[in-house]
């Protein structure tokens, strides 16, 4: 008899592992499907895995997701995070691999307000036009074909709701896991910081290398131009890598301090901006801020 097999979407979070373990006790072969875009990867998952015990594949959605964040149907969160549509576009992409009997999640009814209520998970099912197993909060929701064909037992599923994490840690230590990240999450879209610099960047067209500075540095628009100045040696590494033949790039001769990346949205960049690149390299060098005449490398 050929065993039941399931795809299941993987953050590598705690949720989605104990989703992994619940499907395991029943015999079901389990692997995950995680996720690269602009703003997560797949690096949680990796180490997710090895405590679910399962073999991930990894899908690079970057340009779509970046297009869809841009203008979510379903809008945003608290921050930038549009939770429903990028839950949605994970299930439709999971839904085209084939040689699998179901989709599952982690997710739990409840956990987060905008894509975990019973509303949003019903919409993701019926826009993505798949059925969606939830092993953690199954008990609570409409009984799927997966569960009624026998494919699971139902009987065997959860009833985990809300936002406590008392029951799932009740679970690690019945399935004896060793590791787990803590609850906060590896999407940037969710950090108020970052989704405050991408929102800047709404009005404009940008890609993908255009959300990698905003990764890093200390953020400063003039006018239509972006300078990002680095805030240690790791950052303006990256800074320099980031860098196009379009940009500038501001450094101290012969003096420590930040590199300083000039990016235009719109036109060009001009010397105003540049002299205001050169005053803000000036004022986070500590060696070089009470010096009266610097010298530049542009």
């Amino acid at each position: 008899m050929l065993k039941t097999k399931a795809l299941l979407l993987f953050s590598g979070g705690l949720d989605s592992i104990l989703a992994a373990k619940v499907l395991q006790e029943q015999g079901i072969h389990v692997d995950g499907i995680t996720f690269r875009s602009c703003f997560f990867d797949e690096t949680q998952a990796k180490q997710g895995s090895k405590s679910a015990d399962i073999s991930i594949k990894i899908v690079d959605f970057s340009k779509k997701h970046l297009v869809m964040v841009k203008k979510p149907k379903h809008g945003y969160g608290k921050n930038m995070n549009p939770c429903i549509d990028c839950h949605l576009m994970m299930i439709i992409q999971a839904s085209k691999i084939k040689g699998y009997d179901f989709i599952a999640t982690g997710e739990v009814l409840g956990e987060r307000p905008m894509s975990q209520n019973k509303r949003a998970l019903d919409l993701i099912s019926k826009e993505a036009g798949v059925e969606i197993l939830r092993p953690l909060s199954a008990q609570l929701l409409d009984e799927t074909k997966i569960e009624k064909n026998g494919l699971v037992d139902r009987s065997k599923l959860l009833s985990i709701s809300g936002r406590s994490r008392k029951p799932q840690l009740e679970l690690v230590e019945k399935y004896n896991i060793d590791w787990f990240p803590s609850p906060a999450g590896g999407c940037l879209l969710t950090d108020p910081e970052f989704s405050k610099r991408l929102k800047a960047l709404i009005p404009y067209k940008f890609n993908e290398n255009d959300t990698q500075p905003l990764k890093v540095g200390r953020h400063f628009w003039y006018d239509d131009i972006k300078i990002v100045v680095g805030r240690n040696e790791e950052e303006n590494v990256k800074i320099k890598e980031l860098s196009n033949r379009k940009d500038k790039i501001v450094e101290l001769k012969n003096i420590t301090g930040p590199t300083t990346l000039i990016r235009a949205y719109r036109g060009r960049i001009n010397k105003e901006s540049i002299e205001k690149a050169k005053q803000l390299t000036k004022h986070y060098s500590v060696k070089a801020r009470d010096i009266d005449e610097v010298e530049y490398d542009i």
